[in-house]
């Protein structure tokens, strides 16, 4: 077993001096015993299955399943392949960028410990505080989805939403609580379905665009040129185009989810490479392909897109399926968006609270969030995350329902994961330059992201763009309201006053390329590295070899 080692978030201090919040603690322990200390550890309990699955689907949520038919609605099927396939190339660069942080420091907190480390501590504070609320507002955001989901069936008609929100999130809590395998066994089997559902679609969403269907015509490209983008005029065209940006970014929210595993994960050297990797084919199938087919068989003024009456009917899918004439199916489509729900709900209270005890361990939280039982599960972090899900609850006392409530929801997350990536890639840039500042060959890492920099470039301007003028709307005329204002901006007004307090307070200093310190903990990760591999045993097989080529 692995001894506690200090890994400095501030690697530009003077020897000898010690500031508080500079410390992330690395826990690396791939046994059953729990006990380390007064406050425990985290276990090493996710398998490489575990994190094959969690890459490939299992952050694949309502974002795709049903936000999707906003967009189209707004930026028609031209418009909303665009847009998903530029910020799925925004994300493949956030994700290549951070697998080569994550492969060469698995550490408790990933990237708000890079944040501290190779920019400013003050970054990793406001970073780590904003993605924790991220993923906190998230959760309410997907129990009020699944809460609508349920109101397709005539059954659940006339019962109060929140009686299904607190069915959720109790069911949510328990995964939570009882330990990182449970959440890891639940997220495999859920992002198995999700992933057989996404490619049962897509090959039955070209089965009716090709007229397959009995009684249905072939569609072809039919609505790429009637009706086209849901607003007239080429500066409506862009405007429209623009503003799925948002929306494409809260359907990929989640994708850095695999990063805060690494601190949880057996043989993380070995399996997050593996898992990074993936993550271009999921983009191009599970997004980028799926919104294709979504432009070829269903009209962006399809009724039922966006109904805020019955926002479950927003889902693309099944007003295609339904329109087709395909019986049974819809409801089908309809139970696998509430499992989707319910797993992005799941990650969202495991991404949180694994946040929130990072930032514990590196003195950015109170001390006792870092707090572990015997199943390594941080209890104070969980539950107190867990609180802020009763949020939900606002779409039971709301004329507007919980449709409203997750738009809402889902915008203010948007901003923080971009927010979130944006930070992930400038972390990445000053490790990058200096890494080459200092001489050292990047070849010799497990893990070396390709394009660099120029893909981190690409990835932080545009993001950085999307996030300044995502308010647009609000200045058109007429348009300006001041809640509408509030929740363009808030975001970005927050993060930077975190940033200044933590700065301001502690009297942090900008870490230099030439003090960066990229050799602490690396020894004694290397070593933990070496012992796995050591006993990992290749499959001899040919069964096997297929099962550890896929996970």
């Amino acid at each position: 077993m692995l001894d506690e080692v200090d890994l400095p978030g501030q690697a530009n201090m003077e020897k000898g001096d010690k500031q508080e919040g500079d410390d992330v603690v690395f826990r690396g322990d791939d046994t059953e015993e729990t006990v380390e200390g007064d406050d425990g550890h985290l276990q090493r309990n996710l398998k490489s299955r575990h994190l094959q699955m969690i890459a490939l689907g299992g952050t694949i949520g309502t974002g795709l399943f049903v936000g999707t038919g906003g967009a189209l609605s707004a930026a028609g099927p031209a418009g909303i392949l665009i847009a998903y396939s530029l910020m799925g190339f925004v994300v493949y660069s956030m994700m290549i960028a951070l697998g080569e942080l994550t492969t060469l420091y698995p550490v408790n907190g990933a990237f708000t410990h890079y944040a501290s480390r190779f920019v400013d501590p003050a970054l990793g504070f406001a970073l780590g505080w904003n993605y924790w609320y991220l993923y906190t507002i998230t959760l309410p955001a997907e129990l009020s989805a699944a809460a609508v989901v349920i109101n397709y069936w005539q059954g659940a008609h006339g019962i109060n939403p929140g009686v299904w929100i607190a069915v959720f999130l109790v069911t949510i809590c328990a995964f939570n609580f009882t330990g990182v395998r449970a959440y890891g066994e639940a997220e495999f089997w859920m992002s198995v379905i999700k992933i057989v559902t996404i490619v049962g679609l897509i090959i039955g969403g070209i089965v009716i665009s090709a007229g397959g269907v009995p009684g249905t015509p072939a569609i072809g490209f039919k609505y790429w040129h009637d009706p086209g983008a849901g607003i007239p005029g080429a500066k409506g065209r862009f405007l429209a185009f623009f503003s799925v940006f948002i929306q494409s970014a809260y359907s990929f929210i989640g994708t850095e989810i695999v990063a805060l595993t690494a601190g949880e994960a057996a043989n993380p050297r070995r399996n997050v490479p593996k898992a990074i990797q993936r993550v271009f084919w999921r983009i191009v199938i599970f997004y980028v392909l799926s919104v294709f087919i979504i432009g070829l068989i269903i009209s962006p003024t399809a009724p039922g897109l966006v109904t805020p009456e019955n926002y479950s009917a927003g889902s693309p899918w099944t007003v295609a399926f339904h329109d087709a004439g395909v019986k049974g199916l819809p409801s089908v489509i309809n139970a696998v968006i509430l499992i989707a729900a319910f797993s992005a709900g799941n990650s969202d209270l495991y991404a949180s609270s694994r946040t929130l005890y990072g930032l514990a361990c590196d003195g950015k939280a109170p001390k006792f969030f870092r707090r572990v039982n015997k199943r390594g599960v941080p209890y104070y972090a969980v539950g107190f995350t867990a609180s802020f899900a009763l949020l939900g609850f606002i779409s039971c006392a709301t004329t507007s329902g919980p449709g409203a409530i997750f738009n809402d929801f889902a915008g203010l997350a948007a901003l923080c994961g971009l927010l979130t990536w944006a930070a992930i890639l400038f972390s990445y840039l000053r490790f990058y330059y200096g890494v080459k500042r200092q001489g050292i060959d990047r070849s010799e890492f497990s893990y070396v992201a390709p394009m660099q920099p120029y893909a981190s470039y690409f990835g932080l301007i545009f993001v950085l763009i999307v996030v300044f003028f995502n308010g647009f709307k609000v200045f058109m005329t007429g348009n300006f309201t001041g809640a509408s204002f509030v929740l363009s901006y808030i975001i970005i007004i927050s993060f930077v006053v975190l940033y200044a307090c933590w700065k301001l307070y502690h009297k942090t200093r900008f870490v230099h390329l030439d003090e960066m310190d990229f050799e602490t903990g690396r020894r004694e990760l290397d070593e933990m590295s070496d012992a796995e591999q050591l006993a990992y045993e290749a499959p001899t097989t040919i069964p096997g070899k297929i099962f550890d080529w896929l996970f």
